[in-house]
């Protein structure tokens, strides 16, 4: 590589370094606050709440990323204008388009950073929170199982457990889920156990009836059923609501290019939607190159100011904005209809016309203005 490539390469990372650490920070600090609220409420160690917010930082990062390389060549070409490195670039001849080349080697860089992050780290941590939080629901459900005592885990819903046996096995439970007025059901067994599923912790209830009192303008109905064993998932009588299943983002991108029945089983996706996932992983590192490309070939744009360049930094932004905003449209319109996947990539094409034309219009006006000098002289 040749000297003034590795220059330009060298302050673009360093400056990279600075911004990518900032924006991580006040990004993650800022997920990590609400994060602690809600596990330290929930009764929760400081090491825990210290395992998740690290087991989001990889989400924090491939987010940050492109933002940081963006920053980090607009900073940077502002610099090397004002100290007119730039100028001593392109008067010995480098052309924009040769001067975007350690731009270019710089912002595919990051997307191959980005590219670690979204195929590998990211998955990951992801499976692991999701265990983690199960593990927790476990550990929040048997709280409530406390023998001898009525409890009250959320609204509406009363449970009394008479004893616990030795082995685990809870003896003559009572259960009242009152949470709609209109439709009250009261579930009573010998006996029962917990079990931990996919979705969260389930009681088994054994030998025990369920009586629902339903209500409606006109009457009054009452229904009895007996039963051997039925499930009673508590994880959402705890939270109020059903639980779903497993996120197609916390499998591998090559599973999901070619999911199986088990994955389709414990996400509740269809293959259609399991490669749409896929396809944006795929497509997410492509627009860190665009991003670093933007930021550099927007302030090549006109010549010395006293002003300085904010209205090329507005540009700049202006034109990360509308990719941005091609980015997410495009990831809602393949999220209505997951065959139209190819479409995701079509922000990254979008992107990279865009920098050849900035590129293009910034060596333009050079070759005008030099031809116009030509032609004054020949007069």
């Amino acid at each position: 590589m040749p000297r003034i490539d590795r220059y330009i390469l060298s302050q673009l990372l360093t400056l990279f370094g600075f911004f990518a650490l900032v924006l991580v920070s006040v990004y993650w600090i800022n997920r990590a606050v609400s994060l602690f609220d809600d596990l330290l409420s929930d009764g929760q160690t400081a090491l825990v709440v210290l395992e998740f917010t690290a087991l989001t930082l990889p989400l924090v990062i491939s987010v940050v990323l492109p933002v940081a390389a963006f920053a980090a060549t607009a900073y940077g070409a502002n610099r090397m204008s004002g100290e007119s490195e730039l100028v001593a670039m392109q008067a010995a001849g480098l052309s924009p388009w040769r001067l975007a080349r350690p731009v270019l080697v710089f912002g595919v860089f990051v997307g191959v950073m980005v590219a670690v992050l979204v195929h590998g780290l990211v998955p990951m941590a992801r499976a692991r929170l999701a265990e983690r939080q199960a593990e927790l629901a476990q550990d929040v459900t048997e709280q409530f199982l406390r023998p001898g005592t009525f409890q009250y885990p959320a609204e509406g819903i009363t449970l009394f457990i008479r004893d616990i046996a030795s082995d685990g096995r809870l003896l003559d439970l009572f259960i009242e889920d009152a949470r709609d007025p209109a439709n009250q059901t009261i579930y009573t067994s010998e006996e029962a156990l917990v079990v931990r599923a996919d979705t969260g912790p389930v009681l088994i209830l054994l030998s025990g009836m369920s009586q629902n009192l339903r209500q409606t303008d006109e009457r009054r109905s009452l229904a009895v059923t007996r039963f051997r064993e039925f499930s009673y998932d508590i994880g959402a009588m705890l939270t109020g609501g059903a639980r779903k299943g497993r996120d197609l983002r916390d499998y591998g991108t090559l599973r999901l290019l070619n999911p199986d029945a088990d994955l389709l089983a414990a996400t509740g996706a269809s293959p259609a939607d399991a490669r749409r996932e896929a396809h944006e992983r795929i497509a997410q590192p492509l627009l860190s190159p665009i991003a670093a490309m933007i930021g550099f070939a927007t302030l090549l744009i006109g010549g010395y100011s006293r002003f300085g360049v904010w209205r090329q930094v507005l540009w700049a932004i202006l034109g990360l904005i509308v990719v941005q905003f091609l980015t997410n449209a495009a990831a809602n319109q393949v999220g209505r209809d997951p065959g139209l996947w190819p479409v995701l990539y079509l922000p990254a094409l979008i992107g990279a016309a865009l920098c050849c034309g900035l590129l293009w219009v910034a060596a333009k006006p050079r070759r005008l203005r030099h031809g116009s000098h030509r032609g004054g002289t020949a007069a």
